[in-house]
């Protein structure tokens, strides 16, 4: 495994959003970063400013682009931003934007709550709102996402014998949960052993895909339908130490929505526009759950 060809696929969760501070479910409907979720991205962009990535790939959705945005700023070299809709969060159909229940009252069922305009969650794998998208219809998405991003970019690299391809995915919380198993079930061992639910914002976990048969630094040319074999090992799950020491702003400025348009206040009242390190202060009160943070069987 030390000499074959090796990609690194890191997986990143959106700043906070100015929806995960309601309790509604929050995923097409497009709310931007809050001041907060906007920190944190910059703290998660100079927290791999040291770390070389080939590629960006991001959810369109405001909250994650702008996350990848952040963390393209602080690469040493122009790197672009691909976009994919694939990467975007589960679909809540007419639910989206609107309060979600926790628990259901005995006897009445989900049909009588959607009647009343509520939107219990949904603890089944195959339920879904009308008009939105089931995990299990997630979990196909993801696998797509999978074999349209990542497989391409894995082959290529092993194909041309390049090193050092690392990718670097921005997305959501329940799109990441099964981004990661469906990369993992491509390796010779196929199933993943844990959950990859409860994601922070802007937390990363990574997983190290080594290609069978091949010599990192050499080329190898395979047919489409002979690909080599793969080995997938997960190497960090919900990894937050960049945000564990942001403060919020006081006053509610870090649970308002983020103007990109807006002068860096510190800045402004500094006399200057020059970039200044995001400075590490308490720590974070960021959401620590997915949107609605309950796992479904």
């Amino acid at each position: 495994m030390t000499n074959e060809t090796k990609i690194t696929v890191t997986f990143i969760r959106h700043g906070e959003s100015t929806d995960n501070l309601k309790s509604v479910w929050a995923g097409w409907k497009d709310a931007p970063l809050s001041n907060h979720g906007m920190n944190q991205a910059r703290a998660m962009g100079q927290a791999f400013s040291n770390t070389h990535l080939t590629a960006i790939y991001a959810s369109p959705l405001k909250r994650a682009f702008a996350t990848a945005e952040a963390l393209r700023d602080a690469q040493p070299k122009p790197l672009a931003i691909n976009e994919s809709p694939l990467l975007r969060e589960q679909h809540f159909g007419i639910a989206e934007g609107k309060a979600w229940v926790l628990r259901m009252e005995l006897g009445k069922t989900v049909e009588e709550y959607w009647a009343n305009g509520e939107y219990p969650v949904l603890h089944k794998r195959h339920q879904r709102f009308p008009e939105g998208e089931s995990r299990d219809e997630l979990a196909e998405r993801a696998d797509e996402a999978i074999r349209q991003i990542v497989l391409p970019e894995i082959w290529q690299a092993a194909r041309s014998g390049a090193q050092g391809v690392h990718l670097a995915l921005v997305s959501h919380g329940l799109c990441i949960s099964e981004l990661v198993p469906a990369l993992v079930k491509k390796g010779q061992n196929g199933m993943p052993a844990e959950s990859y639910e409860g994601l922070m914002n802007t937390a990363w976990t990574r997983v190290a895909v080594s290609v069978k048969g091949t010599t990192e630094g050499e080329p190898l040319q395979f047919a489409d339908d002979a690909a080599p074999a793969l080995e997938v090992r997960v190497t960090d799950v919900n990894r937050h130490e960049h945000i564990d020491s942001i403060k919020r702003q006081k006053g509610g400025i870090g649970s308002a929505a983020h103007d990109p348009n807006q002068q860096d206040i510190r800045a402004f009242f500094g006399g200057g526009g020059m970039k200044k390190p995001v400075e590490a202060q308490e720590h974070s009160e960021s959401n620590a759950g997915d949107e609605v943070g309950l796992s479904q069987e």
